[in-house]
């Protein structure tokens, strides 16, 4: 599974460090909720894929997790309350079971209508899927 996602990753050209074990990241999660819900979300799981599949960091692991909400310029002090407090476990509960009953197993999946495609893809193949529902591409905007 590592090689697959390694080899996907290096198509993709996105970061994937020699990751060695694999980490909860079930706080993560619950602290990129609460980043969302500040407007930081993006950036936030951004920060998050590159500390994990790149750098091999331990998401579960406080003093990681605060040094994130710190890089993206959320405040460090409510991060530690957020993951002490766990403000954002049922929510992700409910994220978890959604998906048990929708029965997507991997990240990322992507679903349309009744079809879905599971794991890292190639942009052809979430374009393929797309355009079979009949969305067309945006044109971009002149600058």
């Amino acid at each position: 599974m590592i090689d697959r996602l390694r080899g996907t990753a290096e198509e993709l050209g996105l970061p994937f460090g020699a990751r060695k074990k694999t980490y909860n990241t079930r706080l993560a999660q619950e602290l990129g909720l609460w980043a969302e819900d500040l407007g930081k979300g993006e950036p936030f799981h951004v920060a998050a894929f590159q500390a994990y599949f790149a750098d091999g960091l331990n998401l579960a692991k406080i003093p990681v997790l605060l040094q994130l909400a710190h890089q993206v310029g959320l405040p460090e002090q409510e991060a530690e309350k957020i993951i002490s407090s766990r403000a954002y476990q049922h929510q992700v509960d409910r994220d978890w079971a959604d998906s048990r009953r929708k029965a997507i197993n991997a990240v990322p999946t992507l679903v349309m209508g009744e079809h879905k495609i599971v794991g890292v893809q190639s942009y052809q193949a979430m374009t393929e899927l797309i355009t079979h529902y009949g969305v067309s591409k945006r044109e971009q905007p002149k600058q």
